[in-house]
């Protein structure tokens, strides 16, 4: 079983959901962004979504193209951002970790080395946020010759054909994204359609639903529970929390363990 798959299966017996963060590597700085990522899974985090710095992002709104503005002006590299997935994997064997990024960084580092390297720091899975299922089979090929597992993106106005290819293309997890746009904290409205892209990526046999884009509040994660999902990824308001305490470190990781604390806490399906 892939970590992903054990933490879904436990999670699963506690009658639990799955809370996962999203930070960009490397924001602000390596040392500060290996903190950042502890105290995420000293907290709670079931599992990680991080992303490499990259100067044109395409779905970030603009509280994370500005954590990886961040991290390129402290000079982080793609490399960093694998030396410091290793330091993460090292000190944390279980957690599921995921990356989040655009088909440009792996594109430089070549398919095959980039997800060798993933699969050599412990990364689990993959989602390239710019690459369409037309485009999939080079990344989905090159990913499972290294035993990565790639993800794909349930987008709210998907029709059938795409919920199928997304649910039979992805493994580890699906992410089903809440609403059109880019990410955002502020942004808290949801397609109106997301239980019937649930029940039709159920029906597709997908692997666990994370629903992601606009979750900030401890109620949104109840709502993607209560719609079937198997969690919640929060990107934006985790990020917002570094940004706003850029010149306070012991600030900055007080705040994300309360939000992880407090995200994780309404995760448990029995207290709702």
């Amino acid at each position: 079983m892939s970590r992903f798959e054990t933490t879904f299966a436990q999670l699963s017996a506690k009658n639990e959901g799955a809370f996962v963060p999203f930070v960009t590597l490397c924001d602000p700085t390596f040392e500060r962004s290996f903190d950042i990522i502890c105290t995420l899974v000293d907290n709670g985090a079931d599992a990680l979504e991080l992303g490499f710095p990259f100067s044109d992002p395409l779905l970030d709104g603009p509280v994370i193209q500005a954590a990886n503005n961040r991290a390129l002006n402290a000079g982080h590299s793609t490399e960093d951002s694998f030396k410091l997935l290793e330091k993460v994997r090292s000190k944390y064997p279980e957690i599921p970790i995921s990356l989040l990024l655009c088909a440009n960084l792996i594109f430089a580092k070549g398919l095959d080395n980039f997800y060798q390297r993933c699969a050599e720091v412990g990364v689990d899975a993959v989602l390239v946020a710019d690459i369409p299922l037309l485009a999939k089979d080079d990344y989905v090929a090159a990913a499972k010759r290294h035993g990565i597992q790639p993800v794909f993106i349930c987008p709210p106005n998907a029709d059938e054909k795409t919920v199928q290819g997304v649910a039979q293309s992805s493994e580890g997890y699906t992410y089903l994204v809440s609403r059109a746009g880019v990410t955002s904290a502020e942004n808290q409205s949801h397609a109106a359609n997301l239980d019937t892209l649930v029940e039709q990526l159920k029906a597709h046999n997908a692997p666990p639903i994370l629903q992601g884009f606009g979750i900030a509040q401890p109620a949104q994660v109840k709502e993607a529970l209560q719609l079937g999902a198997a969690g919640a990824i929060s990107g934006s308001a985790t990020v917002k929390i570094i940004e706003r305490n850029l010149d306070n470190h012991a600030q900055c990781l007080n705040e994300l363990g309360e939000f992880v604390r407090k995200m994780k806490a309404a995760t448990k399906r029995s207290n709702s």
